[in-house]
């Protein structure tokens, strides 16, 4: 009697810690999760950002994809903690970032910029990876035969703008230049693709292009110098050093008369007279809803196309063009702020 009172408690015991154990909401182990049944619901989720630099461009990402992601996961009943670190424009940082990030057991890392991708990708296979503001996933990652999808634990959101309407306009506000300089960072691999991409096309247009390319911001203001010395025009790709240094650029080409077609809005904003342009707090919220499928729904990033920006503006800023007296067509909006 004793002993069937004895196996009698023990069951009890063993199957209440079974329950207790199955009852877990929290992490990404989820088993609602990983079914990817569109019933799942959220659990607790610990998620790393890094992000390159700070600048206008970059902030507005990072924050439109800590707003949606937090939006989705909280009201789907779920709770995600999310820690931003900022790698001061030093890829040896992304790596010691993204590395504390996958120490840390994070369930999710957001990669904002091309640096911070490629320290991530070199860091984790396992650990599921979004990129933002990310021209060309392709050159950024090595990967030739680029298809739109990466077959890894890596997908993202891209802020490629197209190239083609940016050399249209920069024909549209300039037909009489003859030289276009193209300034830009040599140490980033995603300005150079977007450089040999638009280059031709300027060129069969009837423009005489010209590089000009900076190592990091130490000889921004110097090439800067150079560029406008010997240029009708200048593009500027998008590019993080240049966004970072927009003031000393503005303090060449401004003086020098010297206008800059830009490839984003916030180099736009900084030393620009125009951009065909996309939002990027909109292309952060496009990630957040990524890494919301991913986290909840069990989605497997290497099976997600890497998605581009849903609109692109023509923008202009109104006091660079007023300095340099520059009429803009009544299609183009103006920057705030």
């Amino acid at each position: 009697m004793k002993k069937r009172l004895l196996a009698a408690l023990m069951a009890g015991a063993m199957a209440l810690s079974m329950t207790a154990c199955g009852g877990s909401s929290s992490g990404s182990d989820d088993s609602n999760a990983a079914s990817g049944s569109d019933s799942a619901k959220a659990g607790s989720y610990k998620v790393g950002v890094v992000q390159l630099m700070q600048h206008v461009a970059l902030d507005a990402a990072t924050k439109g994809f800590q707003d949606k992601l937090t939006e989705l996961v909280e009201a789907d009943g779920g709770k995600v903690e999310i820690n931003v670190q900022n790698a001061s424009g030093e890829s040896a940082n992304c790596s010691t970032i993204v590395n504390g990030f996958v120490s840390a057991g994070d369930d999710l890392i957001m990669a904002n910029a091309t640096a911070a991708l490629q320290a991530a990708q070199a860091a984790t296979s396992d650990i599921p990876v979004l990129g933002t503001s990310v021209t060309d996933y392709g050159t950024a990652l090595g990967i030739s035969d680029w298809t739109g999808k990466t077959g890894t634990n890596i997908s993202g959101t891209t802020d490629l703008a197209p190239l083609d309407g940016q050399a249209d306009m920069l024909k549209e506000l300039f037909p009489d230049a003859k030289n276009v300089g193209l300034l830009y960072c040599s140490a980033e691999p995603n300005s150079k693709y977007q450089i040999d991409t638009i280059k031709p096309l300027l060129e069969a247009q009837g423009y005489t292009c010209t590089e000009f390319a900076f190592t990091d911001s130490n000889d921004v203001a110097s090439v800067a110098q150079n560029a406008a010395s010997g240029s009708d025009v200048i593009y500027i790709p998008t590019d993080n050093t240049a966004a970072s240094c927009t003031e000393a650029i503005a303090n060449v080409v401004i003086p020098a008369k010297v206008p800059v077609i830009a490839g984003e809005q916030g180099i736009c904003s900084g030393c620009g007279v125009a951009t065909l342009s996309i939002d990027y707090n909109e292309l952060g919220q496009a990630t957040g809803e990524m890494a919301y499928e991913i986290l909840v729904k069990g989605a497997n990033p290497g099976d997600m196309e890497v998605q581009a920006a849903p609109t692109f503006t023509k923008m202009y800023n109104k006091a660079n063009c007023e300095k340099l007296g520059i009429t803009i067509p009544d299609d183009y909006t103006a920057i705030e702020g």
